[in-house]
């Protein structure tokens, strides 16, 4: 198999809204990105893009020869490779109904946990996303993260408590989904989170909680100051608001700020191993990748997810040879211009 087979193969399945581009740059989709669609112009998504091509790695081979690690450890587990799926609901709406969330999800979770990494789960109006997602999590071992939405409290509480019986080793909320249409309007309300309400839904969920969707140092740090175990530096692939900073752009920053004291995901326009080079030397532990995972699934199921999962890693680790790099601790800032 090769990428272009893969993607070849998603197209055939994939429906009319995603064109199963040979690089994933947001410039065929416009504002009617997957997902459903982008806010406004739908440049942030391609910007997102941009700004990893506008970083470059430094080779140096001046080093003795040794084997290349990739492996992460994060929340008690061990990954191969820090990469791991991002959270995506609603596949039958948004990229054709050839597998809707539960099959989606069964196939995904399980592909992902034996490709060596996990995949982050999603969330959705219909209560059997969550469902579906944590069954999956839970008939893999737990590793998954189910990502719940910034629903009013009872329901986020009603979510939390399917995340314990699922075992996950770790839990997020995508809070900038408070820009999504169908979570405005509701009673009692559901969006933005306070401090407080914040560190609640973290108490309660009992597990690592990640808090996808910081952009700012500033928001970095409440979310430390509210307990969180790790934040993703993420915009929503500019689905929930237009014209945002890219997510490369504000990394370096934000992980100065958090300077170690939790883990930091980045996602938005991530695609190739190169790029997660790049976002470990900006100060990420780990990265996400939504869109391509869904094509790779489409296009080859769970050999698909395989293949992907070890392509990028492979360019990862082909970029750390070449960079002087031996395990991700040795990637450093100065390794990119």
């Amino acid at each position: 198999m090769t990428y272009e087979e893969l993607l070849a193969s998603a197209r055939e399945s994939i429906g009319d809204k995603c064109k199963a581009c040979s690089v994933c740059d947001g410039k065929a989709c416009g504002n009617h990105v997957p997902g459903p669609g982008a806010k406004g112009l739908g440049k942030t998504a391609i910007e997102n893009f941009n700004a990893w091509r506008n970083t470059n790695v430094l080779m140096d081979t001046l080093c003795e020869n040794a084997d290349i690690d990739t492996s992460v450890e994060l929340f008690g587990k061990k990954f191969k490779y820090p990469i791991f799926a991002g959270p995506v609901g609603a596949v039958n709406l948004h990229y054709g109904p050839k597998y809707n969330d539960v099959t989606y999800n069964d196939v995904l979770v399980s592909a992902c946990a034996e490709a060596g990494v996990a995949a982050f789960t999603g969330d959705g109006t219909d209560a059997n996303v969550m469902v579906a997602a944590t069954a999956a999590i839970k008939a893999a071992g737990g590793i998954g993260v189910p990502t719940v939405k910034p629903w009013n409290m009872p329901v986020v509480k009603e979510k939390l408590q399917m995340v314990k019986d699922s075992g996950a080793f770790a839990c997020a909320m995508d809070i900038d989904a408070a820009g999504l249409p169908f979570l405005k309007g509701l009673e009692p309300p559901a969006g933005r989170k306070s401090l407080e309400e914040l560190h609640e839904i973290v108490q309660e969920a009992g597990v690592p909680f990640i808090v996808k969707g910081v952009m700012t140092p500033n928001a970095a740090l409440k979310a430390l100051a509210a307990g969180a175990s790790g934040i993703v530096v993420s915009n929503h692939g500019g689905r929930v608001q237009d014209e945002t900073a890219p997510t490369a752009d504000v990394l370096m920053e934000i992980a100065d700020v958090v300077d170690g004291k939790m883990k930091i995901f980045v996602d938005g326009g991530i695609r190739t191993g190169t790029d997660v080079f790049k976002a470990l030397a900006m100060g990420a532990d780990a990265v996400l990748i939504a869109r391509p995972y869904v094509t790779a699934l489409y296009g080859g199921g769970a050999e698909g997810v395989k293949f992907y999962t070890d392509k990028i890693g492979g360019e990862l680790a082909d970029t750390m040879m070449m960079c002087g790099a031996d395990t991700l601790a040795d990637i450093t800032p100065d390794m990119i211009y």
